[in-house]
């Protein structure tokens, strides 16, 4: 039931109002651990692409685009966290097919290179005055607001049968993407999916043999991979062999991540030596899929292990969120996007460390991009909306009964 029809049948605005929104929640935590990531962000992207400072205002051109993607980003949330989360169930389906018109514009051959240019072999991004416009980034959003919707409007699924128009539904997106290519974005819908399939009614062993299935029928891909994809793959294989003949060609971008980890030891390097190393190694996108091992070499073990404290927080709050809100649909949606932040973070972290191949997925709220923050950002909106929304009865003042007419009166 929306907003406006609780106010408008209640005898006080204000206190129906009150009684709809809640000031404590979980959402605050959500809230502050983006933003403390975001800072993080903002001055590791500074180390990698400032050879000096002499200040904290003295950053690098990157790192004030990125402040100014920040403050944007806020100001989206604050704009999607104003309206009932309920609203956007009514645009969950413009929204999906938009994205799918954007994604589907990005492939259509013929668009002029000033508009759409491949860039590391993706056509990915349309280029705009500002800065490039990546519609995967907002397509999350869309994607979990429609799949949400989807659930509620249906029964549990609770049968295989039932869990297979939310996985074709889900391949259109995946496959549009795939086809750009952007492999480690497509992947990311999959962990998001399972989560709402699960809060949705799924049952885990149901899941986990499609999972298991999935698994075994991997290699079947191997053919339909692109040449740059198997390469990626076979990088990985040969760091696990402990082969390091192509250190300087395929897995040089691996190796020297693992280098500047290794070097920030447990406590990190001190600003200036650590912005010396990540310079003089030459890291590849140290400002953006690589920007773990920057955090690692500047502020060492324990400073990454903060930094995936500060993730886990986020997504135990988002977890709250999603387990205090009583609607099935905002209970569905908070769960979608800490399933894609979730996916973000293990994939980057595992392609840092070398333990899962590079396929360029960023590091939610610290790496550098206007797409990406600006998603993180409204996705954290939209968690602080549902999070601060009560689910509570309509208030309707009692009847009023002509006097001895009333129900329970007795007859005499």
């Amino acid at each position: 039931m929306g907003l406006a029809h609780l106010i408008k049948g209640s005898s006080s605005p204000v206190r129906s109002l009150r009684s709809t929104i809640r000031i404590v929640h979980a959402g605050w935590v959500v809230l502050l651990a983006g933003l403390g990531l975001s800072l993080i962000g903002v001055y590791t992207i500074d180390v990698a692409t400032n050879p000096t400072s002499s200040g904290a205002f003295d950053l690098s051109a990157l790192a004030w685009k990125q402040v100014v993607f920040l403050i944007v980003g806020l100001l989206g949330a604050v704009v999607i966290a104003l309206p009932h989360y309920k609203l956007f169930a009514t645009i969950a389906w413009p929204l999906a097919f938009l994205s799918l018109g954007l994604l589907m514009f990005l492939l259509v051959p013929g668009v002029p290179r000033w508009l759409v240019s491949p860039i590391n072999g993706a056509r990915a991004w349309i280029t705009l005055p500002m800065f490039n416009f990546q519609p995967s980034e907002p397509a999350k959003i869309a994607y979990v607001l429609f799949m949400a919707l989807y659930l509620r409007q249906r029964d549990p699924p609770e049968s295989i049968l039932s869990l297979i128009p939310p996985g074709l539904l889900t391949l259109i997106p995946i496959g549009l993407i795939t086809l750009q290519p952007d492999l480690g974005t497509a992947s990311l819908f999959v962990p998001s999916l399972f989560g709402m399939l699960v809060t949705a009614g799924a049952h885990l062993r149901q899941l986990a043999l499609i999972v298991l299935l999935a698994s075994l029928s991997a290699p079947l891909a191997w053919p339909f991979l692109l040449p740059h994809q198997k390469s990626r793959f076979e990088a990985l294989l040969q760091q696990i062999q402990g082969d390091r003949s192509r250190e300087q060609d395929i897995n040089f971008q691996s190796f020297t991540a693992q280098r500047l980890i290794g070097a920030g030891g447990i406590t990190g390097q001190s600003d200036d030596k650590a912005r010396a190393l990540v310079r003089f190694n030459r890291l590849p996108e140290a400002h953006n899929d690589m920007i773990f091992s920057v955090v690692a070499t500047r502020f060492g073990v324990l400073g990454s292990l903060a930094v995936i404290g500060l993730f886990l927080i986020w997504f135990a709050g988002a977890l709250v969120v999603a387990a205090a809100c009583k609607d099935r649909m905002g209970r569905i949606t908070a769960v979608g996007l800490a399933g894609f932040i979730a996916a973000h973070v293990v994939v980057n972290v595992g392609m840092n460390i070398g333990l899962l191949p590079i396929i360029g997925v960023t590091l939610p709220f610290v790496s550098y991009g206007g797409s990406s923050m600006l998603t993180c950002w409204l996705m954290n909106g939209l968690l602080f909306n549902i999070a601060m929304r009560r689910e509570l009865t309509p208030y309707n003042p009692a009847p009023r009964y002509p006097l001895g007419q009333e129900p329970y009166a007795r007859k005499k």
